[in-house]
């Protein structure tokens, strides 16, 4: 253990691309350390930080806690879609300067940051390995929620079975919008009257959004991003009424092929542990679990 000698607390809304830099750096040394997968989403974070015009009052997302130079301890909130979507925090501790209470004083401030917004939600992440992150969120008296597996791409694409079925993607607009509501209301259970997802601003973070298409017709859709050489796989669905045709695999492999055309290196994506379909059919395009990530829920006003 460290002794922490200069104690110092940085706060922002955003990030700026040196606290991308100092809390990957971080988040390097403690998955090597403690064998853990983290769900920080910081490129999109820096990409809606460097896409986003800032007016008004200000909330704050990034808690960083300092030894002088040195990042020691981060706590960050997302806010993903509308008024009824939980807020996620995930955190995490050098481990060369644990047990002093840095991680309780960033969690105080979350705790109070949270308390400030509107009456809403928060989960709050770990991965299912982390003994020292279950610890703390059962310590906050939050419930347990749902978890998700994370998955990689690990057959060679080759060798997957590829009759994609005549299926195309079509990358969304704006003018999609409404589309991309309905669809994310059927598959996530977001209630009407939120606000819609502006494919186009999404884009300039990172996200593209594509429509799953048969004869021109929309059959689902898919959300796709690359940063580090990592392509991910987001939000895919298929509408029900084309389901059971073979289209939810070949939206799949199309996307596998975009990502690919890009360079990604690698190929992820998260599944809900309870939703056996979709893990049936991403283990069956070459998909292996590497972790699994617990989501506590903490009530407004019960933590």
């Amino acid at each position: 253990m460290r002794a922490i000698l200069n104690p110092w607390l940085k706060l922002r809304e955003g990030i700026s691309q040196e606290d991308y830099e100092w809390i990957n750096r971080l988040q390097d040394r403690c998955v090597r350390e403690d064998q853990i997968a983290l769900k920080l989403e910081l490129d999109y974070k820096l990409g809606a930080a460097s896409s986003t015009e800032r007016t008004g009052i200000r909330r704050i997302n990034e808690f960083m806690y300092f030894d002088g130079p040195d990042l020691i301890g981060y706590m960050g909130i997302c806010e993903f879609g509308g008024a009824s979507t939980p807020l996620e925090v995930h955190g995490m501790v050098h481990p060369e300067y644990r047990r002093q209470g840095v991680f309780t004083t960033l969690s105080r401030l979350v705790m109070a940051e949270w308390k400030s917004r509107a009456p809403k939600n928060m989960l709050l992440l770990s991965d299912r390995k982390s003994e020292a992150g279950q610890a703390f969120i059962q310590a906050t008296g939050a419930r347990y929620h749902h978890s998700e597996h994370e998955m990689y791409l690990r057959a060679d694409r080759s060798k997957i079975d590829s009759n994609l079925e005549g299926v195309t993607l079509r990358k969304a607009t704006n003018a999609d919008a409404p589309e991309i509501y309905r669809q994310n209301a059927i598959y996530f259970g977001e209630e009407l009257g939120e606000a819609a997802i502006l494919p186009e601003e999404e884009e300039k973070k990172g996200m593209t959004i594509y429509l799953a298409e048969k004869d021109r017709q929309v059959i689902g859709k898919v959300h796709l991003q690359l940063s580090s050489g990592i392509g991910g796989i987001y939000g895919l669905g298929v509408l029900p009424e084309h389901r059971g045709k073979g289209y939810g695999r070949a939206t799949l492999l199309k996307a596998i092929d975009r990502l690919k055309e890009a360079h990604a290196e690698d190929i992820m994506l998260q599944v809900a542990v309870e939703n056996a379909n979709a893990l049936r059919l991403y283990q069956s395009c070459g998909f292996a679990e590497t972790s699994t990530m617990d989501y506590y829920e903490c009530q407004a006003g019960k933590c």
